[in-house]
This record gives structure tokens, C-alpha cells and sequence, in this order.
């Protein structure tokens, strides 16, 4: 079947599905959609995306990807989005081909208890260590790695020479609150030192530097899930403050 009938749209109506390896079971793209939309993939395989690649993959060996529904019969489109993305979550998006961890993943995605916590708890702290908060945005993802989450945090970022050699602990902070805690063992210049994390070409136009450090137990116990958005002025766009 290339598509379905009017029929069976009418009835299945909002829905999740999966795209897998026919021969291993391994799930490599999770998508929603009404109508023919799941079909799509098998005829567009020109974008250069990962999913594409695989499918083109499959087709060169004889086989296609074998389509499976998740959840089907809802009536609307963010609660299908929701849904779509907690799947996504739940796999890992590392596991998968998806561009990106769905929608509103990085508001309302796995988290752990501590995180909920922490979110719509809003119990304020005041820092009394040296300590560099770096605020992520983009890069964030409540159920991301610790290494990816490492990477992102580490760097890389403009401090001048007089605010390296002061700075004790860096601290992860998205939307206000302590995500992770780090003790700072050196610094390095932006780029030099390995990690998983994409740079971009605007950064190196400027000196930029990188942290190399460790998890900070201690700070974890003052500080992890609480929030420092008080460090922020409104409408401050840096995403770099100072304790101190």
C-alpha cells in the first residue's frame, strides 16, 4: 500500500509512527502526522538527511523500512506533537535519525525528579563561591547525556586571563536553574581540547576559551536544581555571569 483511503484517514485521524530496519527491529526514525504523511519518506529520499540515507540504504538491499503505528485516533495536532516528542525522548534522539528532539522537548521533556523539582519549585540560592554561571539555550535538553551536557558547558566562551584565574566552579544553568555543578581544572584556548560538541565558524573569529574540569559533588549538594536567575538582569542576553 502506497496510501491510505479516504477512509482509513478519516479514522485513524492524528497518529505516531516508527520507522525501522525490517531485518534488525532497530527503530532509526520516529514521526507524526495525519493523512498519507507516513508514505512521504519512501518517495523524498533526496534531502541528504540521515533518515534518507538509511531508506536509500534499505532500497539499494531490496527492502523498505518497516512502518509501524505507535498511537493513532487523536484528534489534535499538539497533543500528537507531545506525544511525539516524548517517544523521541524515551528512545534517545541519539539513537535516531530525527533532526530534532521534538516538540517543546527542551520545556517539557524527560526530566528527572530532581529537575521537576527544581523547575516549579523556584527555590532561589545566593552563591557564596567563585563561580561562573554559564546559561545554555539551544544546546540544552533535560535528558541529555553528561558528557554532551559537559561538552556544552565547557566552552567555549570569551573570559578574559583576570576572570580565569578566579573562577573556582562553572554551573550549568537553563531556564534560571542549576543543572550541573564543575570544578574547573584548567582552561584552554576554544576548540583545543576534545569534545563532542559542534562548533561554529563565527566563534573563531574571536579568542575564546574552554574549561577542562570535573563534577562537582560538593556544589551538587548546595546548589544542584536551584535558582540563580536572580544573576540576570531582564533582558540580559549574555549567557555568562560572575558570582563574584
Amino acid at each position: 500500500m502506497k496510501k491510505f483511503t479516504p477512509d482509513i484517514i478519516k479514522k485513524i485521524k492524528y497518529y505516531v509512527y516508527l520507522l525501522s530496519d525490517p531485518i534488525t527491529n532497530e527503530i532509526f526514525y520516529v514521526g507524526k502526522g495525519k493523512g498519507n504523511r507516513v508514505f512521504d519518506h519512501l518517495k523524498n529520499t533526496t534531502d541528504g538527511s540521515e533518515k534518507s540515507q538509511k531508506i536509500k540504504e534499505l532500497k539499494s538491499q531490496g527492502k523498505v523500512p518497516k512502518i509501524e503505528f505507535l498511537v493513532h485516533g487523536v484528534d489534535d495536532e499538539i497533543t500528537i506533537k507531545k506525544v511525539e516528542s516524548s517517544i523521541i525522548d524515551l528512545i534517545d534522539k541519539k539513537n535516531l535519525t530525527n533532526k530534532v528532539g521534538g516538540y517543546e522537548s527542551s520545556d517539557f521533556g524527560r526530566m528527572d525528579l530532581g529537575q521537576i523539582i527544581g523547575k516549579y519549585s523556584i527555590k532561589q540560592v545566593d552563591v557564596t563561591e567563585k563561580v561562573l554561571l554559564i546559561k545554555l539555550s539551544t544546546t540544552f535538553r533535560y535528558n541529555m547525556s553528561p558528557s554532551d551536557l559537559y561538552d556544552n558547558t565547557r566552552g567555549i566562551w570569551i573570559i578574559s586571563e583576570k576572570r580565569r584565574k578566579e573562577v573556582e566552579y562553572v554551573f550549568t544553568v537553563y531556564d534560571g536553574i542549576v543543572q550541573e555543578t564543575y570544578n574547573v581544572l584548567q582552561w584552554f584556548p576554544g576548540g583545543s581540547t576534545f569534545g563532542n560538541r559542534v562548533d561554529i565558524d563565527r566563534w573563531k573569529k574571536t579568542t575564546r576559551w574552554e574549561f577542562v574540569g570535573n563534577i562537582s559533588h560538593e556544589m551538587r549538594k548546595k546548589y544542584l536544581h536551584k535558582s540563580v536567575s536572580h544573576y540576570w538582569k531582564k533582558h540580559n542576553q549574555n549567557p555568562l555571569r560572575f558570582t563574584f
